[in-house]
């Protein structure tokens, strides 16, 4: 009993003490200092890169709504090398690029053209019934062109953010040409 009592005066005068070392506070903070100044560093990278990645995807899809000669496979090729060189990707980066045309009747797309680059494959007919919730009402007949964009990045440090899936979903109606062609596609 004599102890404890003893140990909690102890305590008791230890917490009531206020002088100190500046040089033991700081090394106590440093730590916690640093780590807060990686995980800001992190998280400002990791929204720098998000930025990256849709202005990326949107220079790319209006790129593709300026065309007026079809698209080819070297094209396509380009545009992920472009990907990946504007978003500093440290793995190879995935593109998709699909027209679709608009039925009024069935309140639907079709796809007219599909193609993908990367770890991704291109969209089918099924794939596409329910995105009349992602892209505009379009008048019937109308096409529009998708470009999908995908990228992976890892945060400098490790401050809890987990790798980062960038997945970008941009559509464009065609500037100069009633629909944008693909190499065969009519």
């Amino acid at each position: 009993m004599w102890n404890s009592l003893a140990a909690r005066l102890k305590i008791r005068d230890f917490r009531r003490q206020e002088d100190g070392s500046a040089s033991i506070e700081a090394l106590i903070m440093a730590p916690a200092m640093f780590w807060v100044f990686m995980a800001m560093f992190s998280f400002f990278h990791t929204y720098q890169e998000y930025s990256v990645n849709q202005k990326t995807a949107y220079t790319i899809s209006d790129m593709i709504s300026r065309e007026t000669l079809p698209l080819d496979s070297d094209y396509l090729d380009g545009l992920q090398d472009i990907l990946g060189y504007l978003t500093h990707s440290t793995d190879e980066p995935a593109i998709r690029v699909t027209s679709l045309q608009y039925n009024e009747t069935e309140k639907r797309f079709y796809v007219h053209w599909s193609r993908a680059r990367g770890f991704v494959s291109p969209v089918l007919d099924e794939d596409v019934v329910n995105w009349t919730s992602r892209v505009p009402v379009l008048s019937d007949g109308e096409y529009i062109v998708i470009t999908e964009t995908f990228s992976r990045f890892d945060p400098p440090f490790k401050v809890g953010l987990l790798r980062q899936d960038i997945d970008n979903f941009v559509f464009t109606r065609p500037r100069y040409a009633p629909r944008v062609l693909y190499d065969g596609s009519v």
